[in-house]
């Protein structure tokens, strides 16, 4: 996930290393709060390049299906046909790749 790094401030222990990161809140948020909207990027891939939106999302979240198939335990091609328009991934299938891409389960459904 892209965050912006502008107002971090990084705490060092007593060895030097760093040991907490505080940022601010709406950007603390926007990493631990699931999507609740669909990104425009992500429209336009859906409308554009004919993305379903299980495809769209893990493109504009910079993942390759071979780092999701990891994530699920399962194979690339097994993923490949997962983001088919004319494929109806399991309930389990969807909500696991939610929580993965941090968004509400219903927006991974065409």
């Amino acid at each position: 996930m892209n965050v912006p790094t502008a107002n971090i401030q990084t705490i060092l222990n007593d060895k030097g290393k760093p040991a907490f990161i505080v940022i601010p809140y709406d950007q603390y948020r926007q990493l631990v709060e699931p999507r609740s909207a669909i990104p425009h990027e992500v429209v336009g891939m859906v409308i554009n390049k004919g993305y379903s939106l299980i495809k769209a999302w893990r493109v504009y979240l910079k993942f390759s299906q071979k780092e999701i198939a990891m994530a699920l335990n399962i194979s690339q091609s097994a993923i490949s046909q997962i983001e088919k328009f004319d494929k109806t991934p399991k309930v389990k299938t969807i909500n696991k790749l939610a929580e993965i891409y941090n968004v509400n389960p219903e927006l991974l459904m065409d």
